[in-house]
């Protein structure tokens, strides 16, 4: 499987960027760094910078039907750029327009919450998206990892860095049952 990695330019957290990266590199799959800009990526271990990551692919050049799925890497500053950029966030819709399954960890539920596709959903995310996600049609639980399928496409979501492994696990076996069918 293709996959789309879609980061800002700053902000994403990096294990939560590396970690599903290397296990859908482990599961034979190619993922794909996709921005909002060419050239580098900066990622953050909490508010410290961290490694710098190639963009590969830059929204506007590129579409979700090139891709099997798509990881939202979470991070405080990351989503909150993403949801502020018309593209990323029209990238973001395509994938739930096109019945294409999503993973979103952490505070990255912002950029779907942008992109008006959590209504009548349910989802986990970071403790303060609670509120965010209910004002905007969506129930939030208080779980390691969530499947929903009460929309277009197969939404998996995940808390915060120590639910990575469940995760990764997650997503994986979501997206390669829904490549199959």
């Amino acid at each position: 499987m293709r996959i789309a990695f879609l980061t800002a330019p700053e902000g994403v957290e990096q294990v939560e960027l590396t970690e599903p990266w290397k296990a859908a590199e482990q599961a034979g799959h190619e993922p794909v760094l996709v921005s909002t800009q060419s050239g580098e990526v900066q990622a953050f271990h909490h508010l410290d910078k961290a490694d710098t990551f190639h963009v590969q692919e830059v929204v506007g050049d590129t579409s979700a039907d090139s891709f099997d799925g798509l990881v939202l890497p979470g991070g405080v500053a990351n989503p909150d750029f993403l949801r502020m950029d018309d593209k990323a966030v029209a990238f973001v819709r395509d994938f739930f327009e096109q019945g294409r399954p999503v993973a979103a960890i952490c505070h990255a539920p912002w950029t779907l919450i942008e992109a008006d596709v959590v209504r009548g959903r349910v989802l986990t995310s970071w403790p303060s998206l609670r509120t965010d996600l209910g004002n905007a049609g969506a129930t939030w639980v208080d779980e390691q990892v969530k499947v929903c399928d009460h929309g277009s496409n197969k939404l998996v979501t995940s808390r915060k860095p120590d639910d990575l492994k469940a995760f990764c696990e997650t997503f994986l076996e979501v997206f390669a049952a829904e490549r199959a069918s």
